[in-house]
């Protein structure tokens, strides 16, 4: 016979199978939900990379629709900066079918991709340095310590420097992937940067590792970081001692190429640095300054003859250029006229000298006529006086 206990135990049996239910379906969306962002994630930078061929010029071997390959660590799509996706089926038989729809309706037309994993900070396609500007938690910016810099020309990302140094302090290791690294004097640029620990360029999109000694030059340019590695390989110190041998003379015969102004212009801004570094020093407990004496070096250390080996952008050179041509031709039509001015000038006195002497005897002439009958001079003085008056 059909007992209370029974029914109590049946109705707990449904609870249970509910919830386990309802559990594997909220598993199941978030797995499909997953599965939008990452196919989202992948569809941006294959969008990227098809916009970075463009402009490089190059004729893409693979199919819109294809995957262009990136190689990146797998990463959070929860991080994903871009459009979100909000249509998700709601029925589970329907999840495949309805993942299917949703990516056809994916939008591919984003042209950058921030995202941030763990402590790495990934930026892909120019747009993605606009980021820079944002308001990021501290929390955030604290832990970044990696920086990758992907579908981005170096020169753009040289004008954000300063931010990434403000914006993310700790950061520590910067990452180069087809950003057109082409020759070793773009190397100087990163020494505006407060520190750099480990340095890693891809050799796709970055011709300047076919160079051999391109590391040494990094060593020698960014001495004042104490870089611990390149692309993965330990720093020793034989590469630094290797790297002083090949490079130094070129820092002693940039630094006396330039002209002096240039020279205190740039011992100035080294000593702003040491300045800057004691102020926030000061007041520290001697514990605690001994413990960032490595850190000082890094900020303090960078030598004078070596700041002399600089970087300019081709937009800020061509901006220099076009100031220093307006700044010929104010030179050349204000010496233009100085010339006329002073060509009218001499003709001038040349007419004056050679008209002088006539002009001379006249006037002495013509004072000796009117002086001459003295009363009738005198009354003439008198009634110009009273005229006057």
């Amino acid at each position: 016979m059909w007992s209370f206990a029974d029914s109590v135990a049946e109705e707990e049996e449904r609870r249970i199978a509910s919830v386990v239910a309802k559990k594997e379906e909220e598993k199941k969306r978030e797995s499909h939900k997953q599965s939008l962002l990452k196919e989202k994630k992948r569809l941006t930078i294959n969008n990227v990379a098809r916009k970075w061929d463009l402009q490089q010029n190059r004729i893409p071997n693979i199919a819109p629709n294809q995957d262009r390959k990136v190689s990146d660590s797998p990463q959070d799509p929860s991080q994903l900066h871009g459009s979100t996706v909000s249509a998700f089926p709601e029925e589970t038989g329907s999840l495949d079918s309805g993942l299917n729809n949703t990516l056809q309706g994916l939008s591919v037309t984003d042209t950058h991709l921030v995202e941030v994993d763990g402590d790495t900070l990934s930026l892909y396609g120019s747009g993605a340095l606009e980021s820079l500007d944002r308001n990021w938690s501290v929390q955030t910016a604290g832990m970044v310590t990696t920086v990758s810099f992907t579908f981005i020309e170096f020169d753009e990302i040289v004008q954000v420097l300063p931010k990434l140094k403000i914006k993310f302090p700790n950061s520590l290791h910067l990452k180069f992937k087809e950003t057109n690294l082409v020759m070793l004097q773009q190397f100087n640029a990163l020494a505006q940067l407060r520190r750099v620990d480990q340095l890693t360029i891809d050799p796709q999109g970055n011709p300047v590792v076919n160079f051999t000694l391109w590391k040494y030059y990094v060593l020698f340019r960014l001495s004042h970081f104490s870089m611990q590695k390149i692309n993965g390989t330990e720093v020793t110190q034989n590469d630094m001692i290797m790297a002083e041998r090949l490079f130094g003379i070129l820092a002693h015969v940039a630094s006396s190429e330039l002209p002096q102004y240039r020279l205190i212009s740039i011992l100035g801004d080294v000593r702003k640095k040491q300045f800057r570094y004691l102020l926030e020093t000061k007041g520290k407990k001697p514990g605690l300054v001994n413990e960032e004496n490595s850190d000082s070096k890094r900020l303090v250390g960078e030598n004078t003859n070596r700041a002399t080996l600089n970087y300019t952008t081709r937009d800020f050179y061509n901006e220099r250029l076009e100031e220093i041509k307006e700044k010929k031709k104010f030179c050349k039509m204000y010496m233009e006229d100085l010339v006329k001015e002073a060509t009218e000038i001499n003709m001038k006195n040349e007419a004056l000298q050679k008209l002088w002497p006539q002009m001379f005897i006249e006037l002495v002439r013509d004072a000796v006529i009117e002086i001459r009958n003295k009363n009738s001079y005198m009354k003439l003085c008198l009634q110009q006086i009273t005229d006057q008056k």
